[in-house]
């Protein structure tokens, strides 16, 4: 079995008399220890797999397996036990509490799981061994954005989704940080998922998921990922 399976998975809103197929029969696998860039145009359905995935919401019908566990299975209570120990979470905007250190940010998340990792550790992986007791009105973009990884990752989840977590950032800032989950994934051996509009991405992953009209459209698997920064756009 492999770590993650989408089987059959559909997504169905009711917009007034209108049912809204954001997600119509998603087909893929990922292995563990994968990078994965899951890439496609806005409206193609990838952020609502990233959300069902996460345990965000729910399929309509179908399967989800993360390591084992059916995932589409769940119940609330199950389900939040779930995204709080086994998900971590990098979204464009970095959702941190402004009057809490990079350190206490980091802590928060610390908090909530069973077999954290510790958060100064955590914080001097992503490089901000100096920062830990800024408040993020005093740093970069940058700096906030790897906060948050730090946050995700002291969670020590089985999985990390990023939904387009250079968004907010400029070029370079944003290549530092794609650079920063490869390393991650790689370094650690956690599969991360990245969710991306930016077909460049695609040339960093180990698998590519290609979503079009709420799909797998195709999936490809780079034999040689490059090296993130690399990577022009």
């Amino acid at each position: 079995m492999s770590f993650v399976e989408f089987t059959n998975v559909c997504k169905t809103y009711q917009m007034g008399d209108v049912e809204v197929r954001a997600v119509d029969g998603m087909n893929f696998t990922i292995e563990r220890g994968e990078l994965v860039v899951i890439v496609g145009p806005s409206g193609a359905g990838k952020t609502t797999v990233l959300n069902m995935l996460g345990g965000m919401d729910s399929a309509t019908s179908g399967t989800i397996m993360l390591d084992g566990t059916e995932v589409s299975a769940l119940g609330e209570l199950a389900l939040t036990k779930y995204r709080r120990h086994d998900i971590g979470f990098v979204f464009q905007f970095y959702n941190l509490v402004q009057n809490l250190t990079a350190l206490e940010n980091v802590e928060l998340a610390s908090q909530i799981c069973d077999n954290p990792l510790p958060a100064e550790e955590v914080l001097a992986q992503v490089g901000l061994e100096h920062r830990m007791d800024n408040f993020p009105a005093q740093l970069s973009g940058g700096e906030q954005q790897r906060v948050a990884i730090a946050r995700a990752l002291a969670k020590n989840p089985k999985l990390l989704l990023c939904d387009e977590p250079t968004g907010a950032l400029d070029y370079l800032t944003g290549k530092q940080i794609l650079k920063l989950l490869q390393d991650t994934c790689r370094s650690t051996g956690r599969t991360v998922a990245i969710v991306t509009h930016n077909t460049a991405f695609t040339q960093i992953a180990d698998r590519v998921i290609h979503v079009r009209e709420g799909r797998a459209d195709r999936v490809h698997i780079n034999a040689a990922p490059a090296d993130a920064l690399s990577v022009e756009w």
